[in-house]
């Protein structure tokens, strides 16, 4: 049990690091608003988004390896879908990737549910 404990902990290191990258990984001078990797690739209209769409597939893949519920890999997906569908609004889309931070979301869903499940 301990094991599993220590990978859980191994894999949300690497997801916690992976979401700082894609969405709040650089700062805007004079203010604490960040945005990450994910909102500039996002600018690409289209392909940008659909780069951050695979981008963001890590997290799933991920929540498959430790075997968590369904419910949360769905709402993984529609994170993902979500932040994949904003991005292709012209403009508005670009600020919406920046704000809505899909992979910190799906993270924090999982270290959640992790937590719960070790209780």
């Amino acid at each position: 049990m301990e094991q599993i404990k220590l990978s859980h902990q191994a894999a949300l290191k690497r997801l916690e690091k992976f979401s700082r990258f894609t969405d709040s990984s650089i700062g805007i001078p004079f203010t604490r608003f960040k945005f990450g990797v994910e909102a500039l690739i996002g600018i690409l209209p289209g392909i940008g988004d659909l780069a951050g769409l695979i981008l963001s597939s890590y997290v799933l893949f991920e929540a498959q390896r430790l075997g968590v519920s369904k419910r949360i890999k769905l709402r993984i997906v529609i994170n993902m879908l979500i932040d994949f569908f904003g991005g292709l609004i012209p403009l508005v889309g670009d600020i919406f990737d920046a704000y809505f931070k899909a992979n910190t979301r799906n993270t924090r869903l999982l270290k959640n549910y992790l937590a719960k499940q070790q209780q």
